[in-house]
């Protein structure tokens, strides 16, 4: 470089450092004067004067007048008036590399148990546009799951975007532990967004196991975090998805839940003034649930198939964000109580589950199969009052007859225990023995 730009890139250095000053704490709202700052812009907050080194850590995510409208990342209760603020100048950025996975972060993507981040690992920001429409390449690969009543019977392909819909306790993270330890996917990231604490080192420890952690990398952000950090760590699980599929692998993305990182929205558009809509959620948050959701799928380069686990109040499955959610997806899982409660694990609902590319997806005698399948349990579930309380008369219909010979074994072919690993190809072909079987 010559002189002459040197002293031209000296010349337009700015060697000032500017800065704001809090003004008033209400809620969970810090409004400061100044410092200049974007939306999105992460800044530091200094407590006790600039030389503190208890800094903490807030993003602006609006402004009032003057007045910039800040959300801290933790914990504000050192902060007083005429605190001083500082803007770095960009939005949240994390750390990732091949040397993260088997971690467990936060939604900074700083490690939970202590240690340091490897200085190997790539900077890149959490905030992405979703891929372009026409740059996503078609789905035309399957994924396997190692789940048979997915793999046979809801086919999911590589890059597509499912929901999972239960209430509480129901079994959607023993569900998303197999399938992280049996799926062919090359990486697992899975986000654990505002789970209790005790759930977190359960699930990396019970329902993921050392196999599945080996090729996993999970962040979690609990419920006792600020309403910010649950919303970052949707954000950084899937950044951290973006930068892998980026480098061609076959990514599988779990996140639990995304109600969660609703419901953290909700309380940040309600703290800025925002007016609550449907049943109390804000509008920012049907705003924000495409942005998330549409980051995943594929690119030119590798994919990111997605698992969202939805939390429905009451089983209903026409809330708002259910609703919402279930609309953007490309195929939806329904977990029911009802077969939780009769022991059937993992309790998927196969007739009110849907996956969008199955029929582009899968083999001719295995959409047969199948379709067969889904018949004879709408049949017998049509039929299953009269038929528990003695008023079906064998012989009646052949259809029912039928339905009757075979549901119990529909229902032992759909479940599978936790520990049980099942292939792709036996899954389809002991679907299309059952089939045939009952086609005679």
């Amino acid at each position: 470089m010559k002189l002459s730009e040197l002293t031209e890139k000296i010349d337009g250095l700015d060697i000032f450092k500017r800065y704001g000053r809090i003004k008033r704490v209400v809620g969970l709202m810090i409004e400061s004067q100044g410092p200049a700052a974007s939306i999105g812009d992460v800044c530091l907050i200094y407590p006790k004067g600039t030389g503190s080194e208890q800094v903490i850590r807030a993003e602006v995510i609006g402004f009032k007048d003057e007045t910039v409208i800040l959300m801290p990342y933790a914990d504000i209760s050192a902060i007083s008036p005429g605190s001083l603020v500082k803007s770095l100048g960009h939005a949240l950025e994390i750390k990732v590399g091949p040397s993260l996975i088997g971690k467990v972060v936060n939604s900074m993507g700083e490690p939970l148990d202590g240690t340091s981040l490897p200085r190997t690992l790539t900077s890149i920001g959490t905030e992405q546009s979703p891929p372009p429409p026409l740059s996503r390449p078609p789905i035309t690969e399957q994924m396997e799951v190692g789940v048979r009543a997915i793999d046979s019977m809801l086919t999911v392909g590589k890059g597509q975007r499912i929901g999972i819909f239960a209430g509480s306790g129901v079994g959607k993270s023993t569900l998303l532990g197999m399938i992280a330890r049996n799926t062919k996917a090359d990486l697992n990231v899975i986000a654990l967004i505002g789970e209790r604490g005790r759930e977190v080192r359960e699930f990396i420890e019970r329902d993921l196991g050392p196999e599945g952690r080996s090729r996993s990398i999970i962040v979690a952000a609990t419920s006792d975090q600020p309403a910010l950090m649950r919303i970052k760590g949707a954000f950084t699980a899937t950044a951290i998805a973006e930068y892998f599929r980026d480098k061609g692998l076959n990514v599988m993305l779990m996140m639990d839940s995304v109600t969660r990182v609703a419901m953290a929205q909700r309380e940040v558009g309600l703290a800025i003034g925002e007016p609550p809509a449907t049943k109390g959620y804000t509008p920012s948050v049907f705003a924000i649930m495409p942005k998330l959701l549409e980051r995943t799928g594929t690119n030119h380069l590798g994919t990111i198939t997605a698992f969202y686990t939805v939390l429905v109040d009451g089983d209903d499955m026409n809330e708002p964000i259910a609703d919402a959610v279930r609309g953007i997806l490309d195929g939806h899982i329904v977990l029911d109580r009802a077969l939780a409660n009769k022991g059937q694990y993992p309790a998927i609902n196969v007739l009110k589950s849907v996956s969008r590319l199955m029929n582009h997806l899968a083999a001719e005698e295995h959409k047969e199969a199948a379709m067969l399948i889904r018949d004879m349990m709408s049949t017998y579930l049509n039929s299953e009052d009269l038929i528990n309380i003695g008023a079906y008369k064998k012989g009646s219909s052949a259809e029912v007859d039928r339905a009757i010979d075979y549901y119990p074994k529909i229902i032992s072919y759909l479940k599978q225990r936790t520990d049980e690993k099942v292939s792709f190809e036996e899954s389809i072909a002991s679907l299309v023995q059952l089939a045939r079987k009952g086609e005679r």
